[in-house]
């Protein structure tokens, strides 16, 4: 398990970070809510170990971001804050669990294991960014509470940049995808199907979800 940690306490930072390494994790430590939105952001990881009082900004507004985005990643909330209504507040923004401290670590070593095997149930059959949600289940496309018809295709694409919110995929990435196959680059045929998904899934809303990256390919993200 590869674990995000934001805690600015230095103390509790680094026996956090010493406990999941010695139990077989591994663990990044950010100490401020911007550092932490920049890691999540940037690299994939199986949980996120989220103290609410940072330095530079609150942890509910990262956990929000972080969620805004569209990244699932399952969140324990770790906070000496522990009335009903902060726990509730919390959950209500997207936290997965909520430990209070003090704390054990065998705790929270169990419940960051519960939080992510729910994770990876749901984020089997379920994909979301932003307004945007897929379901590999019913093979439903909703954005705005309006169902989008796709096709097969179209499907399968708009499913592999659900995977990777955020990720610039090249033209490559997306055909290798599509037809697992070596690509040669002498056809737009990527560039067909991604403007009639755009016309989808972006016409009609805003704002557009699918951007292309000039001489690097195209990003599904929450703007």
């Amino acid at each position: 398990m590869d674990v995000l940690v934001v805690e600015d306490d230095a103390v509790l930072g680094k026996a956090l970070r010493r406990g999941l390494e010695e139990a077989g994790h591994c663990c990044t430590w950010a100490k401020s809510g911007e550092k932490a939105l920049s890691l999540a952001t940037a690299q994939k990881c199986d949980a996120i170990v989220l103290d609410l009082l940072l330095p530079d900004r609150p942890g509910l507004d990262v956990l929000r971001e972080i969620r805004r985005q569209g990244i699932q990643t399952p969140v324990v909330i770790l906070t000496a804050l522990g009335s009903i209504e902060e726990r509730v507040t919390g959950l209500d923004a997207g936290a997965d669990d909520y430990l209070i401290k003090p704390f054990s670590f065998p705790e929270l070593l169990a419940r960051l294991n519960a939080v992510t095997r729910r994770s990876i149930s749901l984020t089997a059959q379920q994909h979301c960014v932003g307004p945007l949600s897929l379901d590999l289940s019913t093979r439903r496309v909703i954005r705005d509470g309006q169902e989008i018809d796709l096709t097969p295709t179209e499907f399968s694409l708009l499913e592999f940049f659900m995977r990777n919110p955020g990720q610039v995929l090249t033209r490559k990435m997306l055909s290798e995808h599509l037809w697992d196959s070596d690509w040669e680059g002498v056809t737009n045929v990527i560039e067909v199907h991604i403007t009639r998904l755009r016309a989808k899934i972006d016409r009609d809303f805003h704002p557009p979800l699918l951007q292309t990256v000039r001489g690097r390919g195209y990003v599904l993200r929450a703007v």
